[in-house]
């Protein structure tokens, strides 16, 4: 149980922001999205439109994204703030409305068992063409958990049982045997989703496809080369020109530098710590310690807040750190605890727990109002006044983020072994635990 500081948060969170997620998700026809009973919505959001450079590029087929393409992880956030918000306070009428979600998502599966919204009810027929810019795995990643929270919190294993169908589905599409697709996410976030479901089901075989994600990222034929030109583009009209920006460069084990777009780093590396811990993996252990290093000596800012650049939401060179024009993308903050307390799973360091400290209250935090109904995308460190919360964006990842980070922040303040307990923040909190000896 939390209280003091955090515990008003948690509060806030479970009063206000769980059901202000829903409706704003509502309100943006989410909901119409999933619901096969009713007509598309069709591109509510319009695509981002090319760059000079690439519309004067014979080969670019046109524009390929649109934030819409991930409403499923919004729902599948704001599912997973619902689910730590019931565990801290009963709440009927919002249990109602997220189940009626889940019996929309469990109406929408396909029977193999596929279960995206975008490519069924907007772009039906091109699944799994565009793993590079089309978020389809990390889509399925946000829904995987909000489903392990919801299961947990209330004990009902609906989402559960449709994502591990989901996940079967995946397995049979991408792997090494021959005949599966060898390509994994252009936004990590399946990898540390597939250890959650594994940890939750006892399944053994969502922690290997987790670890296939991660070892077949950067390998030679590149993926996202081969995926172009099978949908007739080439790869060099690609709008960001590197492969840096989703961290597919190189093979995970052989980075030593944080580059590119900065929540996907922080997922990816949050997704390496728990492949290390769950394999004993000593090569992702040292690729982590290298990253670490280069991102918290050259790259992060006073508050905890990372990625200075709004081009690409990521990083740009060492110490380039401006106050007024920081980008400080509030997922990224988030991203930072999360790797953070992956770390400290694979055993306590201090340095681990007070980054995590130091992006929980500054970094990440400032991403929402006191009251849980106003949120920040971006968290510059300085202002001329012009810079405040809003109700909602057109991109709206960072609300049930920050939501569900804080929810969840009792799961951050100790770790545990079989015989031994780490105090990881301090903070008016109670807990029970079984320690052998």
């Amino acid at each position: 149980d939390v209280r003091g500081f955090w515990g008003d948060r948690v509060d806030a969170v479970a009063a206000r922001t769980a059901e202000i997620l829903y409706e704003r998700c509502v309100e943006a026809r989410m909901l119409e999205q999933i619901d096969p009973d009713r007509p598309s919505p069709g591109v509510v959001i319009p695509f981002h439109s090319p760059s000079p450079d690439e519309a004067a590029n014979p080969g670019f087929t046109g524009s390929t994204v649109t934030t819409q393409m991930f409403w499923d992880s919004d729902w599948g956030k704001t599912i997973e703030t619902a689910a730590y918000s019931l565990y801290r306070r009963r709440n009927d009428a919002l249990e109602k409305k997220i189940d009626a979600v889940i019996d929309l998502y469990g109406r929408l599966q396909q029977s193999d068992g596929y279960l995206s919204s975008w490519y069924q009810r907007i772009q039906p027929g091109l699944r799994w063409t565009n793993l590079r810019d089309c978020h389809e795995l990390y889509c399925a990643g946000h829904l995987i958990e909000g489903a392990v929270a919801y299961f947990q919190a209330t004990g009902k294993r609906k989402l559960l049982d449709i994502m591990c169908r989901y996940v079967d589905h995946i397995a049979d599409t991408f792997g090494p045997e021959p005949g599966k697709k060898k390509g994994y996410c252009g936004h990590e976030e399946i990898e540390l989703a597939l250890v959650k479901l594994a940890r939750a089901t006892g399944e053994q075989k969502y922690t290997d496809l987790a670890k296939y994600f991660i070892d077949q990222r950067g390998q030679q034929p590149h993926y996202f080369d081969e995926e172009a030109r099978a949908r007739g583009a080439d790869p060099k009209a690609y709008h960001f020109k590197t492969y840096e920006y989703n961290q597919s460069h190189r093979p995970v084990r052989e980075q030593d530098k944080v580059v590119g777009h900065a929540v996907r780093a922080m997922y990816l590396f949050s997704g390496m710590a728990d492949v290390a811990t769950e394999y004993g993996d000593d090569t992702l252990r040292a690729a982590l310690d290298r990253l670490w290093d280069d991102l918290t000596t050259k790259s992060l800012y006073v508050t905890g807040g990372l990625g200075p650049s709004a081009h690409n939401e990521g990083f740009t060179s060492d110490y380039d750190l401006p106050n007024e024009t920081a980008y400080a993308e509030t997922c990224a903050a988030v991203g930072l605890v999360f790797w953070s307390s992956r770390m400290l799973g694979m055993g306590p360091n201090a340095r681990y727990a007070d980054m995590m400290e130091r992006a929980l209250y500054n970094g990440s935090i400032s991403g929402l109002s006191l009251d849980g109904s106003l949120f920040f995308y971006e968290n510059p460190l300085e202002s001329r006044g012009r810079h405040n919360r809003w109700k909602w964006h057109r991109c709206p990842c960072c609300p049930p983020n920050i939501g569900r980070m804080v929810a969840s922040i009792g799961s951050y303040f100790y770790g545990l072994a079989d015989d031994a307990l780490a105090v990881h923040l301090y903070g008016d909190s109670t807990a029970r635990f079984e320690i052998s000896g």
